[in-house]
């Protein structure tokens, strides 16, 4: 399932200070401790192993929140 890759790619880039196997799909991965930068990573992570590339109008907080809402652009991206 996408999320379940998201969340193998969160784990490894986002240098997140909790445990990603404990995130809920829904959990605010900002409050987790993603930063900017950090997102910049997962963006690049994400772009690269779903061979996609998010368009200027979903480089935001929003896209990135949660690994469902990541899974949704990625989703949206591949149609």
């Amino acid at each position: 399932m996408r999320t379940e890759e998201i969340r193998e790619i969160v784990g490894k880039h986002a240098r997140l200070p909790v445990d990603v196997a404990g995130l809920g799909a829904t959990d605010d991965l900002y409050a987790a401790g993603l930063t900017s930068l950090t997102t910049v990573h997962l963006m690049l992570a994400i772009e690269d192993h779903f061979d996609v590339e998010f368009p200027d109008e979903m480089l935001s907080r929003q896209t990135f929140e949660s690994l469902q809402s990541i899974a949704e652009a990625v989703a949206e991206i591949q149609e």
